[in-house]
């Protein structure tokens, strides 16, 4: 009998980057570096040198979205200053409709901000980072700036935590450092082995916390959402200001985000915390901890 050949495991990514349009990507990152600039948006010459083309390609470029509805300008022709458009919106919005996951978990979102005051949010991984998918404001004139789809390092925001913690701690460590340790406030974890420490008493108690970690004055508690499979898919939190609470009253809260994570968790056919062992998911999870 013959024997197989060979497998070829570089052959999937070579038929991923064969198929791939540079100018549908150059366009892509074009609408994720406005996104990035938040509401200044950015001059041509800050894109243009982002995105490596020369001001007249990245002007065209530009053209093309303004004329989609993708981009949006403003401003004389030496100010003027390119930020995302409003088609944008209706195209969240229907991504919103189509995801089974969005749909499950924003009434539990709207009522656990009616229930806890905190502005809450439904994360999702993407490699070693946690994109927002949707998000509940909570009542009052406080806005917390986080647009859907901004990517957030895990390692200093409570949904990051969260879905690291549902991992096991040696894969969950590198993630970490893949995505990158900068300390974004005086109080952020910037040291992988105190990172680990973190992520096992969160994986215990089946959520995490964020102490102005990501942003003075704020504070975060998270917890992640598994599939029928064990697998964490998402994270949920709810984020406040800091002020003078306690930690007992963030432990509380973080007891209210568990729950509300469970019922999105059992909605999806997954087992709850009380049913996990905790901290570890999917098969072979009690591999590579430590």
């Amino acid at each position: 009998m013959a024997e197989p050949a060979p497998i070829d495991s570089a052959a999937p990514d070579r038929d991923a980057q064969r198929y791939r349009l540079h100018g549908v990507e150059r366009a892509l990152d074009t609408l994720e570096l406005l996104a990035a600039a938040g509401p200044g948006g950015m001059t041509l010459t800050e894109l243009a040198e982002r995105i490596s083309v020369s001001k007249s390609s990245a002007f065209a470029l530009l053209q093309t979205l303004i004329a989609r509805g993708f981009a949006a300008d403003s401003g004389t022709r030496l100010s003027r200053r390119y930020r995302l458009g409003m088609a944008l919106a209706k195209l969240g919005d229907a991504a919103e409709v189509q995801s089974p996951l969005v749909s499950l978990a924003m009434p539990v979102l709207q009522a656990l901000t009616d229930s806890t005051g905190l502005t809450t949010r439904l994360v999702v991984p993407d490699g070693p980072y946690a994109v927002v998918t949707a998000r509940v404001d909570a009542p009052g004139t406080v806005r917390f700036a986080t647009y859907l789809g901004k990517r957030e390092y895990p390692h200093c925001t409570s949904a990051g935590k969260a879905l690291l913690a549902a991992l096991p701690l040696r894969q969950a460590r590198a993630l970490a450092m893949e995505a990158g340790m900068p300390a974004r406030t005086e109080r952020t974890i910037t040291d992988p082995d105190a990172l680990v420490r973190d992520l096992e008493v969160s994986a215990a108690r089946g959520y995490a916390i964020d102490d102005e970690e990501d942003s003075d004055g704020v504070f975060c508690v998270g917890a992640a959402i598994f599939d029928r499979n064990g697998e964490r898919v998402a994270a949920i939190s709810g984020t406040g200001l800091k002020l003078n609470r306690p930690t007992w009253r963030m432990d509380e809260l973080g007891l209210s985000i568990r729950e509300a994570a469970d019922q999105i968790t059992v909605a999806l056919g997954g087992p709850s915390f009380a049913l996990r062992r905790p901290g570890l998911s999917g098969p072979g999870q009690g591999l590579g901890r430590g």
